[in-house]
C-alpha cells in the first residue's frame, strides 16, 4: 500500500466486509437506530459531547422522553436486556465548553445515575486538550466513526432546507443546517474499534473491559443501509498526545501530509477548520508544481461561535492567502456552502479523498491541535480494486453534488466535459451555492492571534508557551519546503 502504512501513517489495517457512507446526520442517526435496536451484547460510545436528548429521528414537535430519544433509549436497551453492557465515555469539558452545551456532558451524569448505562466522564488529557474522538461499537460487528457527535443541533438532511421543522432542539430554537459524513464498517474493522475504545476505558477508569463473547451469526447491519464498498482494507489513523508515560501518536498527521505528497489528480477536502500552517506549506508545494493536482477545499463561511472566529477563522486567513499566492496554474478552490437562500451551512465534516485511490473520515480538523494535542480517530481505505476506485470516486462526487441538489452522476459527466472537478463545480455552481472563502482583514490584534495560533496549539509542548509554539510551527514550515521530493515528506519535523 502507498498510503497506509502501520505504525507510521496508521495504527493497525483491518478487514471491512462492508462500508457505508453516510452523507448528513438523517442517514447516521437513522442507521444507529436501527442498529441499537438490534444490539445484544454491547453498546460502547466515546465522544466529545453527549446531550441524551437528543433525537435520532426527530419530526418537529419536541415532546418529554420521545421514543427516539438516545437517552432514554439507551436506558430502556439496558433494562430489557441485562446482559447488554452500555458503556459511554465522553469527553470532561471544560466549563465554558460545557456552558455553550447547556452544561452538557455533565448533566447527563444525573441522567444515567441509577440505571444500568455505566456514564463516564474522561479528563485523562493533558490540560488544555480534548478528547475529540467519535465512535460507536455495537456488539464489536458494527462501528461508526464520525465527525460529530450525538447532540441536539447535529441532525440535518443532504438538503439542507433553509427551514426544517425537524432542524429543533428542546428549547424549541431551529439551529442551522449543517453538514456530517461518517462511515459504518463492519468485520474485524469493527473489532479494532471496539479495541480503541477498551484502550480508552481502561486508561480513564482503570477499569479492564473484556471483548464480548461470542456470535450467534446474526447481522445486525440495517438492510437499508446500501454498502458502498465491500471486502476493504481500513486503516484506524490517530492522535494522542504525549502525556504521562504515553507518547505522542502522530499517524492522522503522517497520514494527512503523506495523501498530500500523493495526490496525482484530484485532492478533495471538507473540514471544519483550516488553521495549519504545516499542511498549508505542503499544499502551497502542490500548488507549485506544474503537473500536480487540482485542490477543492469545502469548509464554514465562519465559526458559529465567537472564540473560533476570534482564533481560528483568523489564522485560516493567512493559510487561505498563502495558498492563493501560490495558485499560479490555477488549480485551487476553497469554498463555503449556502442553501438556496444563502444562509451559510455549518460545515463539521471531515473527510479527505486523494483521486480515487483514497478516502479518510473521522474526527480530525485541520488545525494544529488535531496533530498533537487532542485524541483523534479517523479511519481510511485505500483502494485495492476497481470496484473501491469506482466507490470512493462516486462518493467524492456525490459530496460536491449535494451542495448544488445534484446527483454524482450529475458532477461525473460534468468532470468528463469540463476536464476536471473545479471545471465541473463551476459549470454546476449557476446560482452561486458554493462561494469563495473569504479572508479577513487582520488588526494588529487579529494578526498577533493568528501569528502564534491562540486556541490552537501543536502539542503538550507549546500549550502554553506561544513563542515555542510559533517556533515550533516554522520549522516544521521549513521541512515541508526544503524536503527534496513531495514523496519524502512524512510528518513535518
Amino acid at each position: 500500500m502507498d498510503f497506509l502504512e502501520p505504525g507510521q501513517t496508521c495504527w493497525r489495517i483491518d478487514q471491512a466486509n462492508r462500508v457505508a457512507f453516510l452523507v448528513d446526520v438523517q442517514d447516521y442517526f437513522a442507521a444507529v437506530r436501527a442498529v441499537l435496536q438490534s444490539a445484544r451484547r454491547s453498546i460502547h460510545l466515546i465522544g466529545w459531547g453527549f446531550d441524551p436528548r437528543t433525537r435520532l429521528q426527530p419530526d418537529g414537535f419536541e415532546r418529554p422522553h420521545d421514543p427516539d430519544e438516545l437517552g432514554e433509549m439507551l436506558i430502556a436497551l439496558a433494562d430489557a436486556r441485562p446482559e447488554l453492557d452500555v458503556r459511554l465515555l465522553i469527553w470532561k469539558s471544560a466549563l465554558p465548553i460545557a456552558a455553550s452545551q447547556e452544561f452538557f456532558p455533565h448533566k447527563a451524569r444525573a441522567w444515567f445515575k441509577n440505571t444500568r448505562v455505566k456514564f463516564r466522564l474522561d479528563d485523562a488529557v493533558p490540560l488544555g486538550a480534548c478528547h475529540h474522538q467519535k465512535v460507536l461499537v455495537i456488539d464489536d460487528q458494527i462501528a461508526f466513526c464520525s465527525g460529530g457527535d450525538f447532540g441536539t443541533d447535529r441532525w440535518d438532511t443532504v438538503a439542507h432546507l433553509d427551514d426544517d421543522a425537524r432542524r429543533i432542539d428542546p428549547s424549541l430554537d431551529y439551529h442551522p443546517p449543517r453538514h456530517e459524513v461518517t462511515m459504518m464498517v463492519d468485520g474485524s474493522a469493527a473489532r479494532a474499534m471496539g479495541d480503541l475504545i477498551r484502550r480508552r476505558w481502561l486508561r480513564a477508569t482503570g477499569e479492564t473491559i473484556d471483548p464480548p463473547a461470542g456470535d450467534d451469526g446474526a447481522d445486525v447491519w440495517p438492510d437499508f443501509v446500501a454498502p458502498a464498498l465491500t471486502d476493504a482494507p481500513v486503516g484506524v489513523a490517530r492522535t494522542e498526545p504525549a502525556w504521562r508515560d504515553r507518547p505522542l501518536v502522530e499517524e492522522w498527521k503522517a497520514l494527512t501530509l503523506r495523501s498530500i505528497s500523493l495526490a496525482e489528480r484530484t485532492l478533495y477536502m471538507e473540514n471544519q477548520y483550516f488553521t495549519s500552517p504545516i499542511i498549508a506549506e505542503a499544499l502551497a508545494r502542490k500548488l507549485a508544481d506544474p503537473a500536480g493536482p487540482e485542490i477543492v477545499l469545502i469548509s464554514t463561511e465562519h465559526s458559529p461561535s465567537y472564540f473560533d472566529k476570534m482564533t481560528m477563522d483568523r489564522a485560516r486567513s493567512i493559510a487561505v492567502r498563502r495558498l492563493r499566492e501560490s495558485d499560479v496554474f490555477g488549480r485551487l478552490r476553497m469554498l463555503s456552502p449556502h442553501t438556496a437562500h444563502g444562509k451559510p451551512i455549518i460545515v463539521h465534516a471531515k473527510v479527505t479523498i486523494v483521486d480515487d485511490k483514497l478516502v479518510r473520515i473521522g474526527s480530525a480538523n485541520l488545525n494544529n491541535r488535531s496533530g498533537g494535542l487532542d485524541t483523534e480517530i479517523e479511519l481510511a481505505i485505500e483502494a485495492q480494486t476497481q470496484a473501491h476506485s469506482a466507490a470512493i470516486n462516486t462518493l467524492r462526487n456525490r459530496l460536491v453534488g449535494h451542495y448544488f441538489g445534484r446527483s454524482a452522476a450529475d458532477v461525473a459527466t460534468g468532470i468528463e466535459r469540463q476536464g476536471g472537478l473545479i471545471g465541473a463545480i463551476d459549470r454546476l455552481n449557476t446560482r452561486g451555492r458554493l462561494t469563495e472563502i473569504e479572508t479577513l482583514k487582520l488588526g494588529r490584534l487579529a494578526k498577533f492571534v493568528a501569528a502564534y495560533h491562540l486556541g490552537d496549539p501543536a502539542g503538550v509542548g507549546d500549550a502554553w508557551n506561544l513563542a515555542k509554539r510559533r517556533a515550533l510551527l516554522d520549522a516544521g514550515v521549513r521541512a515541508i519546503a526544503q524536503a527534496p521530493t513531495s514523496k519524502s515528506i512524512t510528518n513535518g519535523r
